[in-house]
Order: C-alpha cells, then sequence, then structure tokens
C-alpha cells in the first residue's frame, strides 16, 4: 500500500484479527443507484467514473448493500471495477429488502440473509465477501433493543462455510455488540453519528479500546447538509467547506473511525477526500463539539 496515499486519506487501519487494512477515508456507493436509491442512475457513465477516480485516489473500502437498487450499485461497482484491486476491501450489509413499492422492509430470516449473501457474491462477482454487516432495521434512524443473536448466528454459520470473512453489525446498541461478540468476532460497528448526533459516544470509546471499527453513516447529517453557524464560521476560517469541516472533526474524534462518504460527482469526491489535509487545533476542536450541545444531543 502505498505510504503517502494511506496519509492522504486519513491514515490506517486494521480491522481487529484481520488482514484487511484500508486507509480511513473510503467510499460509500449507496448514491450511485438511482433517485430514492431506487432503478439505475441518471448517469451511468458518471457512477462509473466515479468509482474508478476513488480507486486512482486510493481509496480502498467501499461501502455497499444489495438492497441499493436493489441489486443495481453491486453491479455498477463490478462493472467498474471488477477485478478487484488486491487491497480492496468491500464491505455490504443485510437485513432489509427493497418490495416493488420501493419500501425498505425488514429481511431477517436465516432463508433471507443466506439468499441476500449469495445475492451480493453473484452481483459484485465474489466468491467469498470481505465484510458482511447486519444492518438492524428500526423504525427511525437510531438503534432499537432487542436480541440479534439468530441473526449473526446465520451470519456466523455462513462465515464457517467460507462465505463471508468477517462480520459487522449496522444500527446496533451497546447491548447488541456484546450480544453479537458472544457469538462471533466483531470487526466494525455502522451507525448513525456526526457532529450533531453524538448518541455513540460512549460506544466509540468502547469499541476503540477493543480495536473495532467505527463506520458513522450519515456523517453529513443524512440527506440534509448540517446546518450550524458554528461550523460555517470555522469553514471560512480554514478555507474549507462546512461538510470538509465535519468530516474533518469524525477523522479527529477518534483512531478508529472510518468514514464513508456518498457522492455520485468526480468533483464533489475529490472535494470529500481532501478533508484528511484539514488539521483541526484543540480551540477549534472545542468550538466544534460545542455544536451537540447547542443541538440538544449528549456531548462527549
Amino acid at each position: 500500500m502505498k505510504t503517502n496515499q494511506a496519509n492522504a486519506l486519513g491514515g490506517q487501519f486494521t480491522f481487529p484479527g484481520t488482514s484487511l487494512t484500508v486507509n480511513r477515508l473510503g467510499y460509500g456507493a449507496m448514491q450511485l443507484a438511482g433517485p430514492g436509491v431506487w432503478g439505475p442512475p441518471r448517469d451511468l457513465d458518471g457512477a462509473l467514473a466515479v468509482l474508478r477516480e476513488a480507486i486512482a485516489m486510493g481509496v480502498n473500502h467501499i461501502d455497499t448493500s444489495d438492497f441499493y437498487g436493489p441489486h443495481v450499485t453491486n453491479e455498477i461497482i463490478r462493472r467498474a471495477l471488477h477485478p478487484y484491486p488486491k487491497e480492496l476491501v468491500i464491505v455490504t450489509k443485510l437485513g432489509a429488502r427493497r418490495p416493488p413499492d420501493k419500501s425498505w422492509q425488514r429481511a431477517i430470516s436465516a432463508e433471507e440473509l443466506t439468499a441476500a449473501v449469495h445475492d451480493n457474491l453473484r452481483n459484485l462477482g465474489l466468491e467469498s465477501l470481505d465484510i458482511v454487516n447486519y444492518r438492524r432495521m428500526g423504525t427511525g434512524l437510531g438503534p432499537e433493543e432487542g436480541s440479534i443473536a439468530e441473526q449473526v448466528a446465520v451470519l456466523a454459520g455462513l462465515q464457517k462455510q467460507g462465505l463471508i470473512r468477517h462480520i459487522g453489525l449496522s444500527n446496533v446498541t451497546a447491548a447488541q455488540v456484546a450480544e453479537a461478540q458472544a457469538i462471533a468476532p466483531i470487526v466494525c460497528v455502522q451507525n448513525n453519528y456526526n457532529l450533531a448526533h453524538r448518541e455513540d459516544d460512549a460506544l466509540i470509546d468502547i469499541l476503540a479500546r477493543q480495536g473495532i471499527a467505527y463506520v458513522p453513516f450519515f456523517p453529513l447529517g443524512g440527506f440534509s447538509p448540517l446546518q450550524s453557524s458554528t461550523l460555517s464560521s470555522v469553514a471560512e476560517r480554514l478555507g474549507a467547506t462546512p461538510l470538509q469541516v465535519a468530516l474533518s472533526w469524525l477523522l479527529h474524534r477518534s483512531p478508529n473511525i472510518l468514514l464513508i462518504p456518498g457522492t455520485s460527482s468526480v468533483a464533489h469526491l475529490r472535494e470529500n477526500l481532501a478533508v484528511a489535509q484539514l488539521t483541526l487545533s484543540p480551540p477549534i476542536l472545542a468550538e466544534l463539539n460545542g455544536i451537540a450541545a447547542n443541538s440538544g444531543a449528549p456531548k462527549h
């Protein structure tokens, strides 16, 4: 792995108990599908170009799912990048399905999870999946308590068959992480977290002590940009965009945080990947940390 590219992308992280090392700035592929994460993209050539540019810039961690599209995003990844670079780590997720009404429904039976693994393998053109996250579907953006043992046990069985190399979790609580760890090693957790939504502060620190990756989804606030006069003021002083500062804050928050910002634009991709060059001083970090307090979210 090229050291200069790794430094330019926030440094490196090795998933615990694995040989998988990635740069901390990766790419989330959800936006490659059409509007509402449904159907083909408006600009297929543009989608292919974004993926190829990401790899050219040193990205070696792509987050996807076969329920994006459905199937569309994985098919685009395969078309753009297969045969895959040796160092590329593709992380996918299971636990949902997309019926014709374009809704998001749970798909958590053993049969559904097994079928989803085979869908991912087929559409990505792989014989084994690097990391599979079990995505716990809730009623909102946040996790809900409840046992996930049955689903994790299914993934552990598929891991023993060689179809999955490593297991992660998504949209889960600390108790669910502990429950899963009693069944199989967990290498990453993917939850909703950003400057204004910091409910997972304690969980991030717990995972950091165990060497487990924490991958925030909606790192820019979801489908609407984070709005904050403080953020805008800091960005102006640094000569950056507010969204770049929000991403840089995540890199500074903890060394086990990996970023997967998504975009369907090459220009926006380059802007996202430039955030590793931002240095946030302790006074600026303290200023940014005040955003969560002002939004009413728990503060670290």
